[in-house]
């Protein structure tokens, strides 16, 4: 839609700058690194300064690649510290912007309608932008960029590619411009929602530039990669429909819950069964506390070993539940039917799908409702200890084991440690 206008921001190498802001360094001129020193120097660095970069240093590097003869401070992450940075952040934003306007993409980036704000503060939406960015620069320390397009797709563009070429940080296309400016701009890598092997398979139909896709045969496009052709194409034209306030009403026919545990060693198959039944203790916790049921499971296992291929399996239940010790009954029986038990385990990943309200709860014959209620008072007791006195306020057995992984895990966030002790 060309009558609107929005905003993409983005807080530039947010993880280094908050632990720069926190220090009273400049992120723009400190050499600064997030990354684990407790961990072995193969680990990936969260995030790098911009002064790094500067030096030829990519974001989410390993620590092994920064070059020898560089210095710089090695930061633990603090992922806590980050959210409430964030939190922070966005109410720079609610300043100007009412939340029906605002679509947080991830922790460090936004997307904002400012369509209906631009006249109300008599400001153009890149003196808008630059407003915003003073702001947040002025209370945290906190560099951000933004990009400014005449849709959401446009606003995103101007961002990743328009923007870091720009001295004061800021992007701007419509659809005119992205066509002149952008449409021979290489690699496709670098637009949203094109990845390594989508570009692949376009370079083997002689497809390298946006203006390649848009004046191609759609059928050749249909032909490579299904239905997500229609959004390729729609994007090779600098077209995008969909709005912030589609996006907020959209609710998906099927949910699920998922979590993943890259390891931090080889596992054996029977330390691996542990992790799973810690796993599984946990998210039946959240099915538990979001009042969710299913019938429907999905487990993922990865090795060690070099071109072994992953086991994957799925089965469905014969009740509705979100009793854990329903739960964790099945995902042992698919657990064996489908690892291997020669081979060290790296990765786990565990899923519930078709999730349902608890009212749609089902038994089968051999189901005792009585003790499927027994079992749901033990875990609400367990939450409530949880969320009065912190996540290791109660643990099992299991979680005491050598190889077992949950107290360490309660104190991360999103797998890194949180900074709270």
């Amino acid at each position: 839609m060309s009558d609107h206008i929005y905003l993409c921001i983005d807080l530039k190498s947010f993880y280094a700058s908050v632990e720069c802001a926190e220090r009273g360094l400049d992120p723009l001129t400190t050499n600064l690194v997030v990354a684990d020193p407790e961990r072995e120097r193969g680990t990936i660095c969260l995030a790098v300064s911009p002064s790094l970069k500067a030096l030829g240093v990519p974001n989410r590097c390993r620590v092994y690649e920064i070059p020898q003869g560089i210095e710089y401070i090695m930061a633990p992450p603090r992922m806590q510290l980050y959210i409430e940075y964030s939190a922070e952040i966005y109410a720079i934003y609610l300043k100007y912007i009412s939340k029906e306007d605002i679509y947080v993409y991830s922790v460090d980036e936004a997307f904002m309608d400012v369509t209906d704000y631009l006249e109300l503060y008599q400001l153009t939406a890149k003196e808008l932008g630059v407003r915003i960015m003073d702001d947040i620069r002025s209370f945290l320390g906190i560099t951000a960029t933004c990009g400014i397009g005449t849709n959401l797709y446009l606003s995103k563009i101007a961002l990743d590619i328009t923007a870091k070429h720009a001295e004061d940080n800021i992007g701007y296309l419509d659809e005119s411009l992205y066509q002149k400016t952008l449409w021979n701009h290489k690699p496709l890598t670098d637009f949203w929602r094109i990845g390594k092997g989508i570009s692949s398979r376009l370079a083997g139909v002689g497809i390298y530039t946006m203006k390649d896709i848009a004046h191609v045969d759609e059928a050749i496009l249909y032909k490579l990669i299904g239905v997500d052709a229609e959004y390729l194409i729609d994007h090779a034209w600098g077209r995008e429909p969909t709005t912030i306030a589609e996006i907020k009403a959209y609710r998906p026919k099927e949910s699920s819950l998922s979590t993943v545990q890259v390891l931090m060693t080889e596992y054996s198959y029977d330390d691996g069964l542990l992790i799973l039944k810690e796993m599984v203790d946990l998210l039946c916790l959240d099915l538990v506390d979001k009042t969710l049921v299913t019938n429907s499971l999905s487990l993922y296992v990865g090795y060690t070993q070099k071109g072994m291929k992953s086991s994957r399996g799925s089965v469905t239940m014969p009740v509705t539940t979100n009793s854990v010790k329903v739960i964790t009954k099945h995902f042992t029986q698919l657990y064996q039917n489908i690892v291997n038990r020669l081979i060290p385990i790296r990765r786990i990943g565990i899923s519930f799908n078709k999730l349902v309200d608890e009212a749609y709860e089902q038994y089968d014959l051999f189901t005792d409702p009585a003790e499927l209620q027994k079992d749901r008072d033990v875990q609400l007791a367990v939450l409530n200890i949880k969320k009065k006195f912190g996540n290791n306020a109660i643990l099992k057995g299991m979680d005491l084991q050598k190889a077992a992984t949950t107290l360490e895990r309660n104190q991360q966030i999103g797998g890194h440690k949180s900074g709270e002790q």
